[in-house]
């Protein structure tokens, strides 16, 4: 069978499956939509969460960054890595003994003031809104491949995908729609690595392979260098010591921002007890382990088979992967010299091709010529992340706006039937929205993430973290530390990214910090403003005061049923 068919096999299957899992595992109570009802088996919450938490720009993007970033795009990794670390060992424990919902839940309730929900409300749907865009942008270029159609018409169709399921399943459908998913994409992004691995090195293990002998019995980073510099390019290992400033403050961003973002931390409250949430938060980094350890091999593996196979090819010449891809609009190819062959090198004025960082995960099985079920498998695999991650980040829009807006602010009487069909209605506007936006978004599926993970740790990290940590942190400084953290990054990012309408230039980036990188400046604002304010303001009530020493206490657990303290 073709790679076509393969494709179309492999995605309607999983496809089939998933919508069958939502179907059954609907939501039929609010707590069912909202945490699956608190009754998730630890290492089946550990695999969804790594489902929920490997998105699109895990899956498909990450790996595209660091094959044209070389050493320097290993700032995602590092960042997202240990941002899930630290959520793992200083924040998830903490927030389910807490015992809420979500995060505007934890804000309102730590902070004792709706005015903190509502800032907390506006910070959740402002990240979790950037976030989706990302992931619909991804989902736009896996679409876009599979039904060999334009970018546009591949955002359009996940939406009607991702709208399916998400408004039907809640918390509920989507977690063991998630399991599933997991399973999709680990094994289709690394079954793939362990092909090309033995292809151009004999060793089925990426991770050692990489940094093997090749075939010709070179070492393959050491040709891959050696590739780029006749390019014009910088060696692939290099370090570039003029980009260290701006590859900490990424790698903060990605860090801090891991641990502040609101899908990951709702997953810790499916689980039973408090132990529960630990133990599926080491099964979850075992699970994106896997895929992490996966991706630079998988980057040094494209990026020497791209420069091998297009680099002086002549155009007329060009294997059929790239044919299939020209067509989505995602690699371009422009004869400036008119001599039929393809020019890929470093100088803009002269270089004739451009790839989108986001495809090279996805077009790596057909560049290397596997059997045509990797190529439908590849594919599976990148729907699965984008979908998986999508679902969580529109649950949290909608239960921001049905649970923490309506029920908690606007309409504390609603009934249970009303705010479950608001939840739905919010996923439904947030979905289309995002969709829309997909269409054109700021920079690639892992540009469009870092940005969210920046808007995350410059307003809920610090709010979370002395939420737990320091009984003396007031509403006064909680309020004004978050407003003062996303307004300074959200501002900074609007200023320097051209797609967002900015007049700023990246030479005038502030100490080099670029928009990916300007949350962790963003999050230390936060720090200094929200410790000085609570210092001059009233202390938090003594009964606050007390609670906050009690959730660090490592005994018991807080019942999801009588949400004691």
């Amino acid at each position: 069978m073709s790679a076509q068919i393969w494709t179309y096999l492999l995605v309607g299957v999983t496809f089939f499956i998933y919508m069958i899992i939502a179907i059954v595992a609907r939501a039929g109570s609010t707590k069912e939509f909202y945490v699956a009802g608190g009754g998730v088996h630890p290492i089946v919450n550990g695999m969804a969460t790594a489902a929920d938490w490997m998105s699109a720009a895990s899956f498909l993007s990450m790996a595209g960054l660091i094959a044209f970033m070389g050493f320097s795009g290993g700032q995602y990794l590092m960042g997202w890595t240990g941002g899930y670390v630290l959520l793992a060992l200083l924040l998830a424990p903490y927030l389910r003994k807490f015992g809420k919902f979500t995060v505007p839940d934890f804000i309102g309730e730590r902070y004792y003031s709706k005015n903190a929900r509502l800032v907390a409300l506006i910070c959740a749907l402002f990240i979790s809104f950037t976030y989706v865009v990302g992931q619909m942008k991804g989902v736009g270029v896996a679409f876009a491949r599979f039904l060999n159609v334009p970018f546009d018409t591949g955002v359009l169709i996940g939406i009607g995908i991702v709208f399916f399921y998400a408004v039907l399943g809640g918390m509920k459908g989507i977690t063991y729609t998630q399991v599933a998913q997991f399973c999709v994409l680990i094994f289709a992004f690394t079954v793939p690595a362990i092909y090309i691995s033995l292809q151009m090195t004999g060793n089925p293990i990426p991770q050692v392979g990489f940094g093997s002998k090749g075939t010709d019995g070179v070492y393959l980073l050491e040709k891959l260098n050696l590739l780029s510099q006749d390019l014009g390019f910088d060696a692939y290992t290099s370090i570039d010591k003029e980009n260290l400033v701006n590859m900490f403050f990424i790698t903060g961003a990605l860090m801090f921002g891991t641990a502040g973002l609101p899908h990951v931390i709702v997953r810790f409250f499916t689980v039973p007890r408090v132990k529960d949430a630990r133990i599926s938060a080491g099964w979850a980094l075992l699970f994106i382990a896997i895929l992490y350890t996966t991706a630079p091999a998988v980057a040094v593996f494209a990026r020497t088979n791209i420069i091998n196979t297009l680099s002086e090819k002549p155009y007329a010449e060009v294997p059929q992967w790239f044919t299939n891809w020209e067509k989505t609009g995602l690699l371009t190819f422009d004869d400036k010299n008119k001599d039929g062959i393809i020019q890929y090198v470093a100088d803009a004025q002269i270089n004739e091709l451009t790839v989108d960082q986001d495809i090279i995960v996805l077009a790596n099985p057909e560049i290397a010529n596997l059997p045509p079920w990797v190529i439908g498998l590849v594919v599976a695999g990148g729907l699965a992340a984008a979908l998986s991650t999508a679902a969580g980040l529109l649950l949290v829009i909608s239960t921001s706006i049905s649970h923490d807006l309506l029920k908690n602010y606007l309409l504390p009487d609603i009934s249970e039937k009303n705010e479950l069909y608001a939840a739905r209605v919010a996923i439904a506007v947030a979905v289309v929205a995002a969709g829309l936006a997909g269409l054109n978004p700021p920079g690639f599926v892992a540009q469009v993430v870092a940005l969210a993970f920046g808007l995350a740790a410059s307003s809920f990290f610090p709010a979370i973290i002395l939420g737990i940590f320091d009984k003396r942190m007031n509403k006064e400084g909680a309020i004004t530390g978050m407003i003062v953290g996303i307004v300074f990054t959200a501002s900074y990012i609007i200023y320097f990214k051209p797609q967002l309408g900015g007049p700023g230039l990246p030479e005038n980036f502030w100490w080099g910090i670029s928009p990916e990188g300007i949350g962790t400046l963003g999050m230390i604002l936060n720090f200094i403003i929200a410790l000085i304010v609570s210092r001059f303001t009233v202390a938090p009530p003594k009964e606050v005061q007390e609670l906050t020493e009690r959730i660090r206490t490592p005994r018991g657990s807080v019942s999801p049923k009588n949400n004691s303290h």
